[in-house]
């Protein structure tokens, strides 16, 4: 199969080029600075709108019981934060772009689909699926590849729960993940930056670690829709965009499967893509971070932890050469 590589020539950000947190808040503040200065009342009134349009409507509670064996003593980021700068390349490239686009997106009817190599392969809807284990909250960080970093209650259940469910076969050495891709709702799908439908992948073992956390909700609410929703992946020792949103399809498979990024730029986007700050991206320094909504521009910047602090996943990669397989 032919893979198109993007270039600067074809008019599209390369794929792993995304606003850096200061310059989005910057310019975010000098567009409104300018609305305060030029225009009247009304257009003040149109701004506010949009901005109330970014957070979306009222979400639907999700009840779940606090974990306390999983909770980061950080922190938490801001709702508005969380929810407002997001990478969700199917709604735009830009920061603000999911929060602005996402509400095309239908999170009902939704099923998945759970096939490959395993014994009892099935499909459930999204109602099935938050029934199937009991409802978590757990509050992991979130590092992002660019150098940003987010603490989040998310709520959900480990994605192990489903595993047993469906048996996998001693074929299943891996489980890959797909992602809805549908014009209709996601205006970035028409967009060259990457090939759709964005997949993702674990090997069978990390998928199966209690951290791995099949993702419902968060904040006690849903997830919004520019934050997966229904269903998502969060894998907190891994970078952000390991964890795939707005799942359709989990499958196992005897081979590694293709991965979204790793496709797009192989050098850049390793499969395993762990949390390491000996590994520095090509273009980005992976040492320090700095922490959405708490580090300004001007704030030192905070070490970056091994697997993001969660040393509890080390055992998984016992004699790995993590430099090599990053």
């Amino acid at each position: 199969m032919l893979i198109k590589r993007q270039s600067h020539g074809d008019g599209l950000p390369l794929p792993s080029e995304i606003t850096p947190r200061e310059v989005f808040d910057a310019r975010r503040s000098f567009m409104k600075q300018m609305a305060v200065a030029s225009v009247t009342g009304a257009g003040l009134l149109e701004f506010a709108s949009r901005d109330a349009f970014a957070q979306g409507a009222p979400l639907a509670k999700l009840a779940a019981r606090p974990n306390s064996s999983y909770v980061v003593m950080d922190k938490q980021t801001s709702f508005k934060d969380a929810s407002t700068y997001n990478n969700y390349y199917e709604f735009g490239t830009d920061k603000a772009d999911p929060a602005q686009n996402a509400g095309t997106l239908k999170t009902r009817p939704w099923t998945i689909a759970i096939e490959g190599e395993v014994k009892k392969p099935m499909t459930l809807d999204i109602d099935s699926l938050t029934r199937l284990a009991p409802l978590e909250e757990r509050i992991y960080r979130l590092r992002c590849v660019e150098g940003w970093s987010m603490v989040i209650p998310w709520i959900g259940y480990s994605l192990s729960e489903l595993i047993k469910k469906v048996e996998p076969t001693s074929n299943a050495k891996y489980v890959e993940f797909v992602t809805l891709a549908d014009k209709n709702q996601m205006p970035g799908i028409g967009d060259r930056v990457l090939q759709w439908p964005y997949t993702e992948g674990l090997r069978l073992d990390e998928a199966n670690h209690p951290l791995t956390l099949l993702t419902l909700g968060m904040y006690g609410e849903v997830l919004p829709n520019q934050n997966g929703a229904p269903v998502r992946i969060i894998v907190p020792w891994k970078y952000g965009f390991k964890s795939a949103k707005s799942i359709v399809k989990i499958r196992f498979l005897k081979e590694q499967p293709k991965t979204a990024w790793n496709i797009s730029a192989p050098q850049e986007y390793g499969f395993y893509s762990n949390v390491n700050p000996n590994v520095d991206h090509p273009r980005w320094s992976q040492a320090s971070e700095r922490r959405i909504g708490e580090d300004g521009f001007f704030t030192k910047k905070r070490k970056t932890l091994m697997f993001n602090g969660y040393n509890e996943v080390a055992p998984l990669y016992a004699g790995m050469d993590l430099k090599k397989f990053f």
